[in-house]
């Protein structure tokens, strides 16, 4: 977690980008709130957030977008797969004038590491169905890397999603309710620690 914490507020240190971390806890059962608030004495940006009701990712990331208190809101793992120099690059494309900026990790200019096999397959097929049924011009919509102006985050409510299929409802939305969006490249590398938890069936 501090390797995680520490490149974020690093990166974003280094570009002055005025930020807050929110560190969002499911229902963990170890350590993580004794950890946070020692991280805390060296991330003065860090904020911790347990979620005290039913547990689940998309109910985890809802408390996180009712609780933040920028202009603009990015959704990001805490297993270091997302880069926070993507984190960067998603910022301009809102300060040149777009609501929501997409990262894809399979187009011109992205890097993947170490993706596995199956769930690669399984990513192909269900976002190229995602956007030949929507008829967008976004073959990664699955994944929850994104970042939105709040006044996005305000007209995609009341957000319902309980678990990853929150990182499709939210997107389709804005793409639905007339937000503009740009699609860029970004990085991803498979976690060296924990398990993933998305389940297929829930997301279909």
């Amino acid at each position: 977690m501090h390797d995680c914490i520490s490149e974020i507020s690093n990166t974003l240190n280094k570009h002055k980008i005025i930020y807050e971390i929110l560190l969002i806890d499911d229902g963990s059962t170890d350590n993580t709130k004794d950890v946070t608030q020692k991280l805390q004495e060296a991330f003065s940006s860090l904020h911790y957030l347990k979620n005290e009701n039913e547990n689940g990712f998309g109910r985890a990331i809802r408390l996180g977008l009712d609780n933040f208190t920028g202009d603009a809101v990015a959704i990001m793992m805490a297993d270091r797969s997302d880069s926070p120099e993507d984190l960067i690059q998603y910022w301009q494309v809102l300060l040149d004038g777009s609501e929501c900026a997409f990262g894809s990790r399979f187009i011109k200019g992205s890097k993947l590491v170490n993706y596995p096999r199956l769930k690669l397959l399984a990513n192909r097929v269900v976002n190229i169905m995602i956007s030949y049924a929507f008829k967008i011009k976004c073959n990664d919509v699955t994944n929850a890397f994104k970042m939105y102006r709040r006044e996005v985050i305000d007209g995609c409510k009341p957000l319902i999603s309980p678990h990853f299929n929150l990182t499709v409802e939210i997107p389709l939305k804005a793409i639905v309710r007339g937000y503009n969006w740009k699609v860029i490249p970004i990085s991803w590398q498979n976690r060296t620690k924990g398990v993933a938890k998305l389940k297929l069936k829930e997301m279909g």
